[in-house]
């Protein structure tokens, strides 16, 4: 996948404006895609483990948008974290790292504001493998928000995958 379809995977459920977090960010590949999306008075969190998938990130946002606001959190995305209230929390391709989502899921919901918008990009089938051990599928997935209070959950994107057959995006409103 290039940048352009991490875009396309998120863009319908992005408001474009606020603050937004991406949790477990990684590389940053869909960091870069929040900052493609949202207005330039928006700020992004972004939130990984490693330190040096950090640097590689603020290096590709600097070069790319060098404008954009974002606040880089070496952190744990499962445990509690000092964040702001947030109007979006994206998570691509890292809830499925957790076996128990609920404590995660009660965490990320106390993070949103009201109505805050929960965007999701998971592979498309609920077994796992051991680089992707806990995916869950989109129909898993409704039942699962609606479980931890989120509200409104629609399959915004899908698109096929050499790895697990497909991907999806969904958003998903706190409740």
């Amino acid at each position: 996948m290039n940048h352009n379809d991490h875009v396309n995977l998120i863009r319908a459920g992005v408001d474009t404006s606020g603050a937004w977090a991406d949790f477990g960010s990684g590389g940053g590949a869909f960091t870069l895609a929040l900052a493609d999306v949202l207005d330039e008075s928006a700020t992004i969190y972004s939130i990984d483990q490693d330190t040096g998938t950090l640097n590689q990130q603020r290096r590709a946002m600097h070069d790319r948008f060098p404008e954009r606001l974002v606040t880089y959190l070496q952190a744990d995305f499962t445990r509690k974290l000092d964040l702001p209230p947030l109007d979006g929390i994206l998570m691509a391709n890292s809830l499925h790292f957790v076996r128990q989502k609920e404590p995660v899921l009660e965490l990320v919901r106390g993070y949103l504001k009201p109505d805050g918008r929960l965007l999701m990009v998971e592979y498309n089938t609920d077994h796992g493998n051991t680089w992707v051990p806990y995916p869950f599928s989109f129909e898993t997935w409704q039942v699962v928000a609606i479980q931890n209070g989120f509200r409104d959950t629609r399959l915004l994107s899908a698109r096929p995958s050499r790895f697990l057959g497909e991907i999806y995006s969904a958003v998903s409103r706190k409740a």
